[in-house]
Parts: structure tokens; C-alpha cells; sequence
């Protein structure tokens, strides 16, 4: 029995000098309705503390076919601000105020004053909300009369900007220390930074990006990103079962950047970005090495290094209900990169990818306790391929933790096709933890014989595999934490520990 423990350690400083608050968003919810009585705030009827899909604060529900002639129209919207006490005001009796710009919220709306009251944009602007990553809890109250309807948001943010500190082990690099800094709503109006930096004896690696969302209230204006990254790591292509002529692991090393602009089309979002990727492939001392034990190729360009630029557009559609640890709801996602051929390597390939996730809410369990971990099922379908020629260590390596556990890493396959299909059922056991089973199958199509030197062939990876087991989901002040013992079709048995869900 091999068994594999990889654990993070991550202690986190607020520059604001406040503890982190948890990453799930908790969230109300009662029946959806309407009234013809003038409202305060509503009594809340929590449910597991977090809401249902969609559902928001409402009133007493009247017929569907007087609504449909009533024409109410939106009077007023209002935003407040809510502390970490769930307190409207401070210690001197002032209204909290929110790092967030209030006129940013508005924007994001579909529904805003002086239009009719829908109840489906309500939903879908209440969605949209809780999907920004600034946001811890948002609620939505109405005040309401024959002829018009008040709107009040209520609003709990994450605490940003946060420092994040952590460091391990691995056999690469040995020791290293990390530091991290990100702050997702800079200037209130949600552009993200997101910076890591990783120092070791042997190496210095960073990832650095900087997001400036697009703005629906400013249509002629386009959302941008900027990316900077310089990793190294033992290949998951070339992997230990044959090493260098030196006896050495195949490092891999990647450097470079991209530049996108992004725009939103209803609820579809859509990005370009241009991109560039030095691929190396090292011994340990970090030299740049052309072929393995074998004499296979390590790179396109047959000198250990592959230059990749490429043209990205991707779209997608997010429908989840929040952003972290969601309930209910999809996502799909599709792109598609064009290699151009500059460079080393002289590469012109398309990559094309799909990716569907979709969210189930069930009880079979049905004890109705409050919990951080809502029982439901969560499937995700990927597909991939890559036409025209590509550098092999850019192939899908199938197997690991993010894709079929109870396997190491792209120990499945490594292919120019991929499929993969994985099936968790999530439920609770007490209030911040929650256990999953799960299944992960995924095959390379017979595609592994067409990557050039045939890695994933002569390393006997199967091309195609499955693995079972379960997990445990602990809310932590760090954030998610998740375990799991994975259990492949080979009987090789694994339990590794990261953070956040599996998707």
C-alpha cells in the first residue's frame, strides 16, 4: 500500500489587522411571494444557514395570475452593509460602511428602480451577487405596496486584502517557504490581485496576476488581466518509471505571461487573452535536458526547450448559487488556443476543451440539521484535444488529485484526448465537517500512442482508469480543507490533503 500525505500548512494576517472570515457564503431563505402590506425587515427562517437556489427573503404569497396584471413598479433600491456581528451600525450608532462602491452594486443589477418587478430578475440579480468573490452573505428585503416595491440589499464582505503564509515539502525542491498576498476587491469595485511567491534552497517561483473585471454600468469599457508566472516541478509526463541517462526525475519548468481582455454578454462570459510559455525540461541540478534514459524526445524542438505562444478565447456560464462551496447550479465552460508558430519548437497546434459542472441538491439523509456541508450530488464532465503538433510535456496527463484519485499524478495517461467524468455525493456529519463519496473514471482515448515519443506508452500508464473512495470536508478559518483516501482500479491506495472542493 502506497499512501501519500501532502499537507498544507497556511497561517493567515489580515493587513486590516482582522481575522479571515470563513469562505462560505451563509445565506437565508423563506418562501418566495409577494404582499400588498407595507414591510419592515422580515423575521428569517434559516435553513442550514444557507439558502436554497435562487430563494430570497419574502412575503406572504398571493396568486400567480395577480401578480402577472399587478405592474408594480421598483420605487427604490438601497444598499447596507452588515459587520461581522450582522450589525447595520458601529459602536457610535453609524451605518457600517462598505469597502464596496455602492453604484459598482447597483450596476451589477438587472432590475432597477423605475422598471416593473420581476420575480425572475430578483433571482437572477441575487445570484449574481453572491457569486462576486468580495461577498460573504448577501440578503435581499422588500418593502412593498399595491402600487410599488422598496428593494434593500444587505451585504456582508470578506475581509481583504489578506496576507497568506505557508511553506512544506516535496521532492523537487525540498523545504520551502511561501508567501502570498490577495486582495479581490481593490478600489471597491472588485478588481482582483492575486500574487504568490515560493522560495527554496534551489529555486524562486512566482505567480502573479492582476483582474479588473468588466463593468455592465460602463459597457464601452473592457475587463482586462494580466498574468506573470515562473514554476518548476517533477514532470507528470515523463515521471519516475524512466528517468534521465543520469538517474535523475525529469523537472519541468515553465515560465512567461499573458495578456486578456475580458466582456460579459447577458450571462455569458467571455475572454482573450495573447500568452506566452517557456517549457524546459531539466535533470536535477536544473540543466536543460533533450532526451531521457530511452532517447525519447523530450521537447518539440528537440533541444529540451519549447516556446508556445497562443491566442486563448474562452467562455462561460456560471448559474451556481455562490461562488465558494456552491448548492445548486452549473457551470460550463469551453475554449479553444491557437498555437502560433514562433519560437522554439515552431509550434502551430488548436487545444480545445470543455468543462460542465452540475450541482444537485438531495436528501436522502433528510435530517434538516444547520451544517456547512449541504447534502447534494455534484457531477463534473471534461473533454479535451489538441490538433496539430504540440510539446509532449503539454499533453493531458490524466490521474491525481484534481482529476482520478486513488492514482498519482498523470499515472492514468498522458494523452492528446481526454474524457473524464467524476460523481461526489456530499453530505454532512456535523456542522463544519462534511464526509463525500466519490468515483472518478477517465480515458485518453487511445490517444497516448500519437504524443510525440510516446511517453505515456513506454511508461506502461494503462490510458484509461478508475478510482473510488471517500472524503472528509472540514470549514476551517483558512478556508475549505478537504481529504481524500482514494482507492484506484490497480488497488494502489492514496490519501492526500489540500484545500478547497475537488470542483
Amino acid at each position: 500500500m502506497y499512501i501519500q500525505i501532502a499537507v498544507v500548512a497556511i497561517a493567515v494576517i489580515l493587513i486590516a489587522g482582522e481575522n479571515l472570515e470563513a469562505v462560505a457564503n451563509s445565506q437565508s431563505s423563506t418562501e418566495d411571494g409577494l404582499s400588498s402590506i407595507v414591510a419592515t425587515k422580515p423575521t428569517l427562517e434559516i435553513e442550514g444557514r444557507y439558502a436554497k437556489y435562487g430563494d430570497y427573503i419574502g412575503l406572504t404569497p398571493v396568486d400567480t395570475q395577480s401578480v402577472e396584471f399587478s405592474q408594480r413598479i421598483v420605487k427604490d433600491i438601497q444598499i447596507r452593509f452588515v459587520n461581522n456581528k450582522d450589525q447595520l451600525l458601529d459602536d457610535k450608532g453609524q451605518p457600517i460602511k462598505g469597502r464596496t462602491q455602492k453604484e459598482f452594486i447597483v450596476g451589477l443589477l438587472k432590475l432597477k428602480p423605475g422598471q416593473v418587478f420581476r420575480e425572475d430578475l430578483l433571482k437572477a440579480d441575487l445570484q449574481r451577487l453572491r457569486r462576486l468573490e468580495s461577498f460573504n452573505e448577501v440578503n435581499v428585503y422588500r418593502q412593498e405596496d399595491a402600487n410599488s416595491v422598496n428593494l434593500i440589499y444587505e451585504i456582508k464582505e470578506r475581509n481583504f486584502p489578506s496576507l497568506i503564509l505557508g511553506g512544506g515539502s516535496n521532492d523537487d525542491v525540498g523545504l520551502y517557504g511561501r508567501v502570498g498576498y490577495r486582495d479581490a476587491n481593490i478600489s471597491g469595485l472588485n478588481d482582483k490581485l492575486d500574487t504568490t511567491v515560493q522560495i527554496s534552497g534551489k529555486d524562486v517561483q512566482f505567480n502573479g496576476q492582476f483582474t479588473s473585471r468588466y463593468r455592465p454600468e460602463e459597457p464601452n469599457r473592457l475587463g482586462y488581466s494580466i498574468r506573470a508566472f515562473r514554476s518548476r516541478n517533477t514532470s507528470g509526463t515523463f515521471n519516475e518509471d524512466i528517468r534521465l541517462s543520469s538517474g535523475d526525475k525529469v523537472r519541468e519548468g515553465r515560465f512567461g505571461g499573458s495578456v486578456g481582455v475580458l466582456r460579459s454578454f447577458d450571462e455569458w462570459d467571455a475572454a482573450i487573452s495573447l500568452n506566452y510559455t517557456r517549457i524546459s525540461l531539466r535533470d536535477r541540478e536544473y540543466n536543460v535536458a533533450q532526451v531521457d534514459r530511452l532517447g525519447s524526445p523530450l521537447s518539440v524542438s528537440g533541444t529540451g526547450i519549447d516556446d508556445l505562444f497562443t491566442v486563448l478565447f474562452a467562455v462561460s456560464r456560471d448559474q451556481r448559487d455562490r461562488r465558494e462551496n456552491p448548492t445548486q447550479g452549473s457551470i460550463l465552460t469551453l475554449s479553444t488556443e491557437q498555437a502560433i508558430p514562433i519560437g522554439l519548437g515552431n509550434i502551430s497546434s488548436n487545444r480545445l476543451q470543455g468543462d460542465y459542472i452540475q450541482y444537485l441538491p438531495v436528501s436522502w439523509i433528510g435530517n434538516g440539521r444547520p451544517t456547512d456541508n449541504p447534502e447534494m450530488l455534484a457531477i463534473n464532465l471534461q473533454i479535451g484535444t489538441t490538433l496539430g503538433d504540440f510539446p509532449p510535456a503539454d499533453a493531458f496527463n490524466i490521474g491525481g488529485l484534481d482529476s482520478v484519485r486513488g492514482y498519482g499524478y498523470g499515472k492514468v495517461a498522458s494523452g492528446r484526448s481526454y474524457g473524464l467524468a467524476s460523481v461526489e455525493y456530499r453530505f454532512p456529519i456535523f456542522y463544519s465537517i462534511g464526509g463525500v463519496l466519490f468515483t472518478d473514471f477517465a480515458s485518453d482515448f487511445g490517444s497516448s500512442e500519437t504524443v510525440l515519443g510516446e511517453p505515456g506508452v513506454l511508461r506502461d500508464k494503462p490510458g484509461s482508469g478508475f478510482g473510488y473512495g471517500l472524503g472528509l470536508r472540514v470549514k476551517s478559518s483558512f478556508g475549505l480543507i478537504r481529504g481524500d483516501f482514494g482507492i484506484s482500479d490497480r488497488g494502489e491506495l492514496r490519501f492526500e490533503v489540500t484545500t478547497g472542493q475537488r470542483f
